[in-house]
C-alpha cells in the first residue's frame, strides 16, 4: 500500500521460462493471525501465475520481464481476514518466495515465506515501528518491504520515488523497471499515495503509444484459483501506464540480485 530509446524487441524471458509447477502447498507455520481473525487458509498457492499471458502490444518496442520462479501471495491466504490493509504484506511474501527460490535462502534457511505477525514484529524489533505495531492492522509501503528483505534475506533493495503519474511515470518507473528486469529479474513493488494500493510488478512493455505494466495483484480474496482464472478476472493483468492515478505519486521498491553474486 504505502508504500527508449533505440527501436528493438526485448521479448524472451517469458518465452524461455518453464513453468515449474502450477502451485505449492505451504506450510504456514504457527504464527497466522490473532485469535478472532482466523479464517479458511490456503493449502496450495499458485505459482507464476503471469505465465500464458500474451504480450499487451502487437509490436512492442521492448519488453523485460520476470525470471525465475515465485508464489502468488493474497487477502487471507493463510488464514488472516486482512482486507483492507495487508496489500503490501502480500507483495513482500510474493517477493520473498522469488528469493528463497531463486538463489537466496533467508538468514533462517526456512522455506517459508515471512508471516503478516512476523514482519511486523521484525519492523518492531529494528526500530523502524513501535511496539503497537506488533499485531495491529496498519499496513507498510516500499521502504518496510526494502527493511524486511534485506533483514530476512540480505538483498538490498532500490527504491525510487515517482513525483507523479502519467509522462513522470512513462519517464521514470518504466525505464527503471526495465533496467530492473535484464539486471535483476526479481519481482518489484509499487505503490503512492492517492493510489495507495500495493501492486506487484513483473513485467513492463513499451510501444510506440505507451507502456504497459504486468501486475501481479494482491488483493484478490477467496479459494485458490488457477492462474487463467486468476488471468481472465484481472487479478493478474497487463495495466496501460496511463490508467494509472495522475494525481498520485508513486514508489518503487527493486531488490538488488545482481549484487548478491550468486
Amino acid at each position: 500500500m504505502r508504500s527508449v530509446g533505440s527501436r528493438y524487441r526485448q521479448i524472451g524471458q517469458m518465452d524461455q521460462h518453464v513453468v515449474v509447477a502450477e502451485a505449492e502447498e505451504i506450510d504456514w507455520g504457527g504464527s497466522r493471525a490473532e485469535d478472532g481473525m482466523i479464517m479458511n487458509k490456503t493449502d496450495t498457492l499458485s505459482s507464476n501465475v503471469h505465465a500464458g499471458l500474451p504480450d499487451p502490444l502487437t509490436d512492442p518496442v521492448k519488453c523485460s520481464l520476470i525470471k525465475g520462479d515465485y508464489l502468488y501471495f493474497h487477502y487471507g491466504c493463510d488464514g488472516q481476514d486482512d482486507r483492507g490493509w495487508g496489500c503490501g504484506y502480500r507483495t513482500v511474501q510474493t517477493m520473498a518466495s522469488w528469493l528463497g527460490r531463486n538463489g537466496f535462502p533467508s538468514k533462517d534457511k526456512r522455506e517459508a515465506s515471512p508471516s503478516l505477525p512476523e514482519i511486523q514484529q521484525a519492523l518492531v524489533t529494528v526500530g523502524d515501528k513501535p511496539g503497537s505495531f506488533s499485531r495491529s492492522r496498519e499496513w507498510i509501503g516500499t521502504f518496510e518491504a526494502s527493511l524486511i528483505l534485506d533483514l530476512y534475506y540480505d538483498v538490498p533493495c532500490k527504491l525510487v520515488h515517482v513525483r507523479g503519474g502519467g509522462a513522470e511515470l512513462e519517464r521514470v518507473a518504466v525505464e527503471e523497471l526495465h533496467r530492473h528486469f535484464e539486471k535483476h529479474g526479481s519481482p518489484a513493488m509499487m505503490g503512492g499515495d492517492r493510489d495507495n494500493s500495493s501492486k506487484g510488478i513483473v513485467g513492463v512493455c513499451t510501444g510506440d503509444t505507451g507502456s504497459h505494466l504486468l501486475v501481479v495483484d494482491p488483493h484478490y480474496y477467496g479459494g485458490p484459483l488457477e492462474k487463467t482464472e486468476l488471468q481472465e478476472r484481472g487479478w493478474v493483468a497487463w495495466k496501460r501506464v496511463s490508467s494509472l492515478d495522475q494525481s498520485s505519486f508513486y514508489n518503487l521498491c527493486m531488490p538488488q540480485t545482481a549484487n548478491k553474486g550468486t
